[in-house]
């Protein structure tokens, strides 16, 4: 225990959670819709075009959890969120003549906010509006999940959700404590929860994933232990276990929270490593950072099979996707272009509604960005990094490009978390708890000139 708080202490860095590279912190204005529909055409063109996801932003919730940072809207007036489903269908309308009538879309993810804040009635309305204008794979040869706030769906409502389509649901469960849950404005019975799971299990959901947080107000090794017992007893496929950053100058909700009331440093750890412990005990295959799984569920069986891959939505099980992002402030990511929808809902709903692409900001890489995005991702994904297959695919000499890289990997091949070899890197077990801090090394923006945009990142660990 010693050693491994002693590691964490001591990687316990500011970095991204490089769930794209370069990160959103990177996005700037000089990109709009022709970029985007540029972006599209161009993967069309591809020889062997990757499969393409839907990801739609609902922001709406019906109360305030005070720990939130996303990007939402409290609010109990269901027509407006009736309104801005339409308009989530009049955008699609707008970029899906761009697509290639032989693409079908084999994901749609709905994501907030709290997407079941709209009724299974008004999602499968809105199922059918896209339906309309892409082409959806159904069935074995696609993937529809949504994120449910378990306090506000029955467990009919887990079956009218399979009877539309959606093979996958994720429960934001956060902690179970009621100390916990009272101080973050957030309460939930596990009986209502194993409800929904059993519910889930019989519709003949593929997959349940189970949100948790460390760090929150109150918590402690010992009450949390409670938490993942609970947890481990109702057995979800997966299991995502974020650390809270507590940000109350950007988000004014957390001002609501008890700071004081935040776990020490040692603490913080001491939960991190007790949720690892836990899960590894009960069976789960750790994934990386903070995702675990059951052996047989397709993450767990694509981190083994080399395709797992890192997105928007954390890690997911390969192929990887050209995603399109509709609703306020979703990202689309298609080839070497992100492209951001205007953040905020009314400025987004009023773009829709003048006719005019949200498109806001976004990115667009060169050749040194595609090559480290291919290499971060391989260090956040993969146990090994052969060098060879960058020299191949880029075209570059490996240890002149990142030889100074490699250098900074010193102490963490002394703490045993990388081995360095001639021809590869490997990330050892212990090394997959710190992911992160390894991949930083191949990041040209920490370690340009100006290093300061490290401050717009949480903490590591």
């Amino acid at each position: 225990m010693t050693d491994w708080t002693d590691l964490a202490r001591r990687y316990d860095v500011r970095a991204p959670r490089y769930t794209s590279y370069p990160t959103a912190a990177d996005f700037h204005d000089g990109v709009d819709a022709s970029t985007l529909r540029n972006a599209v055409e161009r993967t069309n063109a591809d020889p062997l075009p990757a499969p393409v996801a839907l990801y739609l932003h609902v922001p709406f919730c019906r109360s305030l959890c005070y720990y939130c940072a996303c990007n939402k809207v409290v609010t109990r007036n269901e027509e407006r969120a009736g309104r801005y489903a339409e308009l989530i269908g009049i955008e699609a309308a707008r970029l899906a003549p761009w697509l290639a009538a032989d693409r079908a879309v084999s994901q749609i993810h709905l994501g907030g906010g709290t997407p079941t804040y709209l009724s299974p009635g008004a999602i499968g309305g809105l199922i059918d509006i896209l339906d309309g204008a892409f082409p959806l794979a159904r069935g074995e040869d696609s993937e529809w999940s949504i994120e449910i706030d378990p306090r506000t769906v029955s467990p009919e409502d887990i079956h009218a959700l399979r009877a539309i389509g959606f093979s996958r649901v994720s429960f934001g469960v956060q902690d179970l404590d009621p100390r916990v849950q009272e101080a973050i404005n957030r309460r939930l019975e596990p009986s209502t929860l194993g409800a929904l799971v059993e519910a889930a299990r019989h519709s003949g959901m593929r997959s349940v994933n189970f949100d948790l947080i460390y760090g929150l107000p109150h918590q402690s090794p010992e009450r949390f232990a409670g938490t993942l017992d609970a947890v481990t007893d109702m057995g979800p496929d997966r299991i995502a276990m974020y650390g809270y950053a507590h940000l109350p100058r950007r988000f004014r909700a957390q001002r609501l929270l008890e700071g004081d009331a935040l776990p020490a440093p040692r603490d913080r750890l001491l939960l991190l490593h007790g949720a690892i412990t836990a899960f590894e005990a009960a069976g789960y295959d750790y994934i990386g950072m903070d995702h675990f799984a059951r052996p047989d569920d397709a993450l767990a069986r694509s981190r083994r099979d080399g395709t797992l891959i890192r997105n928007f939505q954390g890690y997911v099980p390969g192929p990887d996707t050209d995603l399109l992002g509709l609703g306020a402030s979703a990202i689309s990511s298609l080839g070497n272009a992100y492209l951001q929808n205007v953040r905020g809902v009314r400025d987004w709903e009023t773009t829709v509604a003048g006719g005019r692409h949200a498109v806001e900001r976004g990115y667009v890489l060169d050749a040194d960005d595609r090559l480290r995005r291919a290499l971060i991702s391989a260090v956040m994904c993969r146990d090994t990094v052969v060098f060879a297959d960058f020299e191949n695919h880029f075209d570059v000499d490996f240890h002149e490009r990142f030889g100074t890289a490699l250098d900074r990997l010193d102490g963490a091949e002394k703490d045993g978390l990388v081995k360095r070899f001639a021809d590869r890197l490997e990330i050892t077990a212990r090394g997959r708890r710190f992911l992160r801090a390894i991949a930083m090394v191949f990041d040209a923006r920490l370690h340009g000139p100006d290093t300061s945009g490290g401050a717009l990142y949480s903490r590591a660990v």
